[in-house]
């Protein structure tokens, strides 16, 4: 994938989520097909913590039954990062690991997104 399309209005959930997730990270499953990101599962940070995130393996499950229900892909993981940039973190680049999908993250001190795959290494592709 090369670039992951993410409308205005779902820019506009996320933020709006995010916001007010604070201080807390936000996270949510990103549904869709090939590099368009058609709708959004809000989850739940478990961890209720400003510098990880975690979603509960039962909101992971719903997460994936609902993609299949709406004959969709799991094709990115969103997450924000409340006090620092939309870069991701080890504990990110760890996880990134064992989810292949785009990671989309929000920045509350920019407020912007940013948009990464792992590869060999983190490579940051756009979002149109």
């Amino acid at each position: 994938m090369q670039k992951i399309k993410l409308s205005q209005s779902d820019k506009e959930i996320l933020s709006e989520y995010s916001e007010n997730q604070k201080p807390n990270e936000s996270c949510a499953i990103l549904f869709g097909k090939n590099d368009q990101v058609l709708d959004l599962f809000l989850t739940e940070n478990i961890e209720k913590s400003p510098v990880n995130f975690t979603i509960s393996n039962k909101q992971l499950i719903k997460g994936y039954r609902i993609a299949e229900e709406k004959k969709m892909d799991v094709v990115g993981i969103f997450h924000s990062h409340p006090d620092s940039d939309a870069y991701p973190s080890n504990t990110d680049k760890k996880f990134m690991q064992s989810n292949p999908v785009v990671w989309i993250i929000y920045s509350g001190v920019n407020k912007n997104f940013r948009a990464f795959l792992l590869e060999s290494d983190i490579v940051e592709i756009p979002i149109e």
